[in-house]
């Protein structure tokens, strides 16, 4: 469990400087460094590590200056779960730097099952951090090789409606994939979004697609089933494509595991 985890977020063993530079060519075809990003990666702690990344970018002044700095913290809480904080500061204008977002995350793996949470602060018009959105993601997988993976979306931001300084469920994302005895591949996917103009309603399923690999012996072929619904909930369009391939795996579909938070 902990090499699964420590693959996800790597912990390093010494400070490991990197820098990447950015060049366009000017009106004479000279090159000319736009961007500058310097990150520097260092344990902190037997099972932790902390990243610091300037961006720098053409001045007023010309040359280039620090216009964003990040700051990262992570690390291995037991063998099951993994922190991560990432804070972005921005230049106020008089030489300071204020905190312009806070990211926070948290995964957890339990044999074949894995949760993953984020949660994004931003300064409110007073300068006070406020959790703007929150995400999270659960995976699970049987010996059978049945997976499924649900993402649930929070926002402050709710479309049609007010504000009213909490976060609300704005779309669901549902993800179940199955294979037969045969290797046949089954996977649905179905999109769950608010209405705007009923937001009281709940959510609504606003797309459903299937996807269906059937394997043979020269190769494979794929049916993908694409069903819209309108804001009132019937089904509207209906598409269905149909791809062959001789290599089975060209064309295998998968549940994409939730990757570490950036």
């Amino acid at each position: 469990m902990r090499g699964v985890l420590l693959r996800t977020y790597r912990v390093a063993r010494e400070l490991v400087p990197h820098r990447v530079r950015r060049f366009v060519a000017d009106v004479n075809g000279k090159l000319q460094v736009v961007q500058r990003q310097v990150e520097e990666t260092k344990k902190t702690g037997k099972d932790s590590e902390e990243s610091k990344t300037t961006v720098m970018l053409p001045s007023i002044n010309g040359g280039l200056a620090p216009a964003m700095k990040m700051q990262e913290v992570r690390k291995l809480d037991g063998d099951t779960t993994v922190e991560s904080k990432k804070t972005t500061l921005l230049p106020d204008g008089s030489g300071n730097w204020q905190v312009g977002e806070v990211r926070q995350a948290t995964v957890k793996q339990d044999g074949n099952d894995r949760s993953t949470e984020e949660r994004i602060s931003r300064p409110d018009s007073e300068g006070k951090l406020s959790e703007i959105s929150r995400t999270v993601s659960k995976e699970s997988g049987s010996e059978s090789g049945e997976k499924s993976n649900t993402v649930e979306t929070f926002s402050a931001d709710v479309p049609g409606a007010a504000g009213d300084g909490s976060l609300h469920l704005v779309e669901r994302t549902t993800t179940r994939q199955n294979t037969s005895s045969t290797g046949q591949q089954a996977t649905e996917r179905q999109v769950e979004r608010l209405n705007p103009g009923a937001t009281s309603s709940g959510l609504q399923v606003t797309t459903r697609t299937i996807d269906i690999v059937r394997p043979g012996a020269s190769g494979a072929q794929a049916t993908r089933t694409t069903e819209t619904h309108d804001a009132d909930g019937n089904s509207g369009t209906v598409s269905v494509d149909t791809t062959k391939s001789d290599n089975v795996r060209a064309i295998q579909v998968q549940i994409a595991p939730a990757g570490p938070p950036k």
